[in-house]
């Protein structure tokens, strides 16, 4: 995820902002589960530096996401963007992960940048189509807004949710700095957000504070979360978002998908570990850890 990415991290204040005053409202009007959901993955399955340490030595292209699926229990699907899939994709997908592991798709950017929301009738019918096949496995779809995508097109977007198959579930990212500015058009959004049980996206990057908003619209928090190769201001963010899921947990909040971002890959797993000891500390929660895979090499297990 380079949104947002900076060279110099040295003045960010990375201190998470209090909870917008609708974040409690949303959360109270919901009944805390007996397990909440938590979902903790990356962005991508195809990470060949994985090969020889969360991947077996040897393991081909085609079982990556095999591999990826017994390490984590959710992926940050960005491969939809590119290409809607078919169904001879979808069965492979399905069928290469345990029970209980979730995709999140993003939508296709024919249908978010290309077409911006307009006439896209046909092809997010295509989409919502392809990615029900996932039936159990399919988690959250997420729409990723341009950066130039405004509160002055506010009734295209609304449009577009009105017409969005309620039975996919759906989370919304908006990047506009003006979206995050009190006023009667984006409280409109919010709340139609609510009304229609879509989910808002927090993003976590260093350059640009805004959109890290904490303004829940549903019982989901869905969290894409940049780092800075395990330096130690990540390790306190990580920190802080461990001590304020489980207060959202206390409220009400029954589902998280909680997204890595690593310039390197190599540093995602850990860092995700790290989140997970964090919860575990403050929560009754169990989860379970990517492992190294261990290695056969030349008759010794390494």
């Amino acid at each position: 995820m380079d949104f947002g990415r900076l060279p110099d991290i040295k003045n960010v204040d990375f201190r998470l902002p209090p909870d917008h005053p609708a974040t409690p409202q949303v959360l109270a009007r919901t009944a805390r589960p007996t397990r909440p959901n938590l979902y903790l993955g990356c962005p991508t399955w195809s990470n060949k530096p994985w090969i020889g340490t969360y991947y077996p030595a040897g393991a081909q292209d085609a079982q990556l996401l095999y591999w990826y699926a017994r390490q984590f229990n959710t992926l940050e699907m960005n491969t939809t963007h590119y290409r809607i899939p078919d169904a001879t994709a979808i069965a492979r997908w399905k069928q290469a992960v345990p029970p209980g592991f979730v995709f999140c798709p993003k939508l296709p950017q024919i249908i978010s940048h290309d077409q911006l929301l307009q006439n896209v009738g046909e092809p997010t019918k295509r989409f919502c189509d392809a990615i029900l096949g996932l039936g159990s496995s399919l988690g959250m779809a997420f729409l990723q807004l341009p950066p130039f995508f405004g509160p002055e097109d506010w009734p295209v977007l609304e449009k577009f949710l009105l017409q969005f198959p309620a039975e996919v579930p759906l989370a919304v990212e908006f990047r506009h700095e003006n979206w995050f500015k009190e006023s009667k058009v984006t409280q409109k959004a919010f709340d139609t957000l609510e009304e229609r049980q879509i989910t808002t996206i927090i993003t976590d990057v260093a350059g640009r504070r805004d959109v890290l908003h904490m303004r829940l619209t549903t019982a989901t928090a869905m969290i894409r979360f940049n780092g800075h190769g395990l330096v130690p201001s990540d390790y306190t963010r990580l920190q802080a978002w461990a001590n304020r899921l489980h207060q959202w947990l206390e409220q009400g909040l029954q589902t998280v998908y909680f997204f890595m971002h690593q310039k390197d890959i190599m540093d995602a797993p850990p860092a995700l570990v790290y989140l997970m000891e964090e919860l575990e500390k403050r929560t009754s929660l169990t989860l379970a850890r990517p492992q190294k895979v261990q290695q056969f090499v030349q008759g010794q297990l390494f």
